[in-house]
């Protein structure tokens, strides 16, 4: 395995200057929002769809360094009804197409959640029961087979088309896709191109076991986020994981997004990067930092340490 890092955490640097950066880490590969909620510093999209010229140059500070792009990142909710689903539809889209032109393979995104019924505004995550109340059940079949799968169906012929042979869903809450059952529900009913972005984050503050998680993803696993989190001691003992505040407010959450090795320690990480080398897992390994109980500076360099002692390589 490599590792990557998600260039967003080195946002306030320009293009060449994070590129040093990430390299004075001994990192060559860089993850680069492109689209959907991603802040794309270091990206502009569309000028480089649009300007041949630009677009050599970028890639030409890539090739000097010996740095390649480990994932173009483009999550967000194109599901969403109204003007969200279409500004993510179009830049998911154009994320692929610019993609083909760089030679990468790899996408990164969330599945989008819709809606729960026509005519809806509000994008509607089902976590509960479909037995009780009885309106549960036909929203759930409204957002997989309504809009879920054909929208699916056709963007990733859209993929094919630009030699995108990857698309890495992160499991993250609050989408259709959120674990191993449901990313293989999406990928039987549309095509093996659809993997995992496996979070183990994401999976920890649902109560699953990320390493389990990995084993039963065996042949789906098509990138890795290298990214924790503490569940907070005496909080989420009384409360339990379900979490609403806003990611600021660090004291007073049930769970934390923290550096590498600040949750789980480095035994547990080696496990882990064991078990997804033990089922066929070999590719990148990207730092995405949003610890927000400690500096940037010091959060990444944290989870560069433990990353570096604990993937498999």
């Amino acid at each position: 395995m490599k590792l990557a890092i998600c260039t967003d955490a080195y946002g306030n640097l320009p293009y060449t200057e994070m590129l040093d950066k990430v390299k004075s880490l001994g990192i060559d590969g860089v993850e680069m929002t492109a689209g959907g909620w991603g802040g794309c510093p270091h990206l502009n999209r569309t000028e480089l769809l649009n300007d041949p010229a630009k677009l050599k140059a970028f890639q030409a500070e890539l090739d000097k360094r010996g740095m390649e792009i480990s994932a173009l990142n483009c999550s967000g909710n194109p599901l969403s009804p109204g003007e969200m689903g279409e500004k993510h539809t179009t830049s998911t889209y154009e994320t692929v197409e610019l993609a083909g032109k760089l030679g990468v393979k790899r996408i990164v995104m969330m599945s989008g959640c819709p809606a729960g019924a026509p005519g809806d505004q509000t994008p509607n995550w089902i976590t509960s029961t479909v037995s009780w109340p009885d309106y549960m059940a036909p929203a759930l079949e409204y957002q997989w087979n309504e809009v879920a799968i054909p929208w699916w169906k056709k963007f990733v012929e859209h993929c094919k088309v630009h030699g995108v042979n990857q698309i890495a869903i992160e499991e993250f809450p609050c989408m259709i896709v959120y674990n191993p059952e449901t990313l293989w529900k999406l990928r039987n009913a549309v095509d093996p191109i659809v993997g995992i972005n496996l979070d183990p984050s994401h999976l920890l503050i649902m109560g699953a076991d990320p390493i389990a998680s990995a084993r039963a993803l065996k042949g789906a696993i098509y990138y890795i986020h290298g990214k924790d989190v503490r569940i907070e001691r005496g909080l989420a003992d009384v409360n339990g994981l379900l979490e609403t505040k806003p990611v600021t407010d660090c004291e007073n959450r049930y769970w934390n997004y923290v550096a590498v090795g600040c949750g789980k320690d480095l035994q547990w990480w080696k496990e882990f990067f064991s078990v997804c080398h033990m089922v066929g897992y070999d590719g990148y390994v990207s730092l995405e930092m949003e610890d927000l109980t400690m500096t940037m500076e010091a959060g990444i360099r944290t989870s560069v340490d433990a990353l570096k002692q604990t993937i498999s390589v």
